[in-house]
């Protein structure tokens, strides 16, 4: 690699060509850490509406990507849970594009009395500042509902989600999802679909904190809190974020 590296660099200064020019190829692999005031997940809380510290890596290449990200939670005893995805970015044109991929959710737990392990396999189309996405569970569980007596096999996820520029380093964030769960869930639990939503606003600090730090607020919720309870319930959730 490094012989590679000098044979271009010599080449480059016989032929005179203008190549410190050109900007540099990003690096394939990004890291980020935040820390936001309650983590909720497709409008339900995750932490016990408490504080959490997330983070994680994700490696690119000619579109393929893999990654994972972690965060601190509240309904295990280990208190972690752990993403692994991989798949692939690309473009219809230049506007419009797609990402297909698969994602494991991983509880790690001291003594496991319900698997909340699940496996999606997901795609999505992007045009301009809106993303439409489909997740669908291809585990037999989905987050530990139907205690392994009946299957979340089948269980859907269809998220809509826009982010738009409002002025310089401020940005609109918006979403809307439902859940729709396994027929053998919906009748053998009795557990509803329900929907999900977002809005908020994300802060670029670039300017006064460095590079790829960046504050947000949001309003988070879901319908059918009589079934769910306070998982559910309208917050308000400020994260500040680093991107390296």
């Amino acid at each position: 690699m490094t012989k590679s590296i000098l044979f271009l660099a010599i080449a480059t200064t016989l032929t005179g060509a203008a190549y410190a020019e050109d900007p540099a190829a990003p690096f394939p692999l990004t890291a980020n850490i935040s820390l936001t005031s309650n983590y909720k997940y497709r409008g339900q809380d995750q932490g016990n509406n408490k504080p959490a510290v997330q983070g994680g890596f994700d490696w690119s290449a000619n579109g393929f990507y893999i990654g994972n990200w972690n965060s601190s939670i509240g309904f295990t005893n280990a208190g972690v849970e752990m993403d692994f995805y991989a798949g692939y970015k690309g473009e219809i044109t230049k506007e419009f594009t797609y990402d297909v991929g698969i994602l494991q959710y991983y509880y790690p737990q001291k003594d496991k009395s319900v698997d909340f392990n699940t496996t999606e396999i997901y795609g999505a189309l992007s045009y301009g500042p809106a993303t439409l996405k489909y997740s669908h569970t291809v585990s037999k569980d989905y987050f530990g509902w139907g205690g392994g007596t009946f299957s979340g096999r089948n269980t859907g996820y269809i998220d809509l989600s826009a982010n738009f520029p409002i002025v310089d380093a401020l940005t609109l964030n918006t979403h809307v999802g439902y859940t729709r769960y396994s027929s053998d869930l919906r009748n053998n639990v009795s557990v509803p679909n329900y929907y999900d939503y977002k809005v908020g606003v994300t802060y670029d600090l670039s300017k006064f904190a460095g590079s790829g730090v960046s504050i947000s607020g949001a309003v988070v919720g879901a319908n059918k809190k009589d079934f769910y309870g306070d998982i559910n319930k309208v917050r308000f959730i400020a994260t500040l974020t680093k991107s390296l």
